[in-house]
């Protein structure tokens, strides 16, 4: 009998656990965890924190940002990527397919089962936040580069995240510090923006999409991530997706118009989010943890979680740095950067 996976997805402190990280983890709403610089010292010591982790709850799903560019959490003896927009500027569909394999194999070697990636948002350098974290300023071009990269990540074992559902390209606020509003019509927006979205959902390339921090004015009051109408009329059902649906990060200020933590994980999940990412305040966790005491999660939610889990080809390192693969993507990419 399978597991049920919780809703909510938090952060732990520091390099090694605390008494409170461990009470935390094992509340029954826990379902996720996500990684951060501040949580890795080396990759010893991040095998370590894994195990640890893994004592305590095995079935949790282990996550963290590992894009390339400025968004890469583990650095050390990880491989150094570059952001998306240099490497597609660079790479063949070949070259990018290995870069995408390698960032999965280094994770899952280590026992983390996904990192959110990729950026499906097409930007050059308009958007604050997204910029060269994009593969390409087009989004009718954009999925020609994403999509090799997400096969490599499926070969080395690790299921993709498609970011920020339909496209922060086009607003120039960071959702991190505002709420952006897209003045565009729906059709506009899904004919230019959606389409990497779209296709790689077509494609069946997507086992999760996030949504973006965004309110489109003329399509929905409600932000993305708070919007029924755009996870279940447009992503579920005009699109077809059935994957996880991510809530952004719920402490970020473009979450605020959903009210306090606790309204902000109600309605994420009333619109349909499988799972609620909180970190980075550890009292707006155990807000929304309070708030969802006596919830009972969606048995397809929880179906959907599992395939999150990551299955690696190569389940250590020491296999990993004999693997021809990763040792000659290794070395383009030293050559480079």
């Amino acid at each position: 009998m399978s597991v049920q996976i919780g809703p909510v997805m938090i952060d732990v402190e520091s390099t090694e656990l605390t008494e409170e990280d461990r009470e935390l983890l094992r509340h029954p709403q826990v379902g996720g965890l996500i990684f951060f610089a501040r949580n890795f010292r080396d990759r010893p010591q991040l095998e370590a924190l894994v195990s640890e982790i893994r004592a305590v709850r095995p079935e949790i799903l282990l996550a963290v940002d590992q894009e390339g560019g400025r968004v890469q959490r583990f650095k050390d003896s990880f491989t150094r990527i570059p952001s998306m927009q240099a490497l597609s500027a660079r790479a063949d569909s070949q070259q990018l397919k290995d870069v995408g394999w390698l960032l999965a194999a280094e994770l899952l070697a280590v026992g983390v089962d996904f990192s959110f990636a990729p950026v499906l948002d097409a930007d050059d350098d308009f958007c604050r936040i997204v910029g060269d974290r994009s593969f390409a300023c087009d989004p009718l071009k954009l999925a020609a580069k994403a999509r090799p990269f997400m096969a490599g990540m499926h070969e080395a074992g690790m299921a993709t995240t498609g970011k920020h559902f339909p496209g922060h390209g086009q607003v120039l606020e960071d959702s991190h510090e505002e709420l952006p509003v897209d003045q565009r019509e729906l059709e506009d927006v899904l004919a230019s923006d959606g389409k990497p979205f779209e296709e790689c959902i077509a494609a069946g390339e997507l086992e999760a999409v996030m949504p973006a921090h965004i309110r489109f004015a003329k399509v929905d009051e409600n932000p993305v991530g708070f919007s029924r109408f755009w996870l279940q009329e447009i992503l579920r059902k005009r699109l077809g997706f059935d994957g996880v649906i991510f809530s952004d990060d719920l402490t970020m200020e473009g979450a605020g118009a959903a009210g306090g933590y606790a309204a902000r994980i109600r309605a994420a999940m009333q619109a349909g989010c499988d799972m609620g990412v909180v970190c980075n305040n550890r009292q707006g966790a155990l807000e929304v943890l309070k708030a969802l005491e006596g919830y009972v999660p969606d048995p397809h939610s929880s179906k959907r979680l599992e395939r999150m889990r990551g299955r690696p080809a190569i389940d250590s390192w020491a296999a990993l740095e004999t693997t021809p693969r990763w040792l000659e993507t290794r070395r383009w990419l030293e050559s480079w950067m």
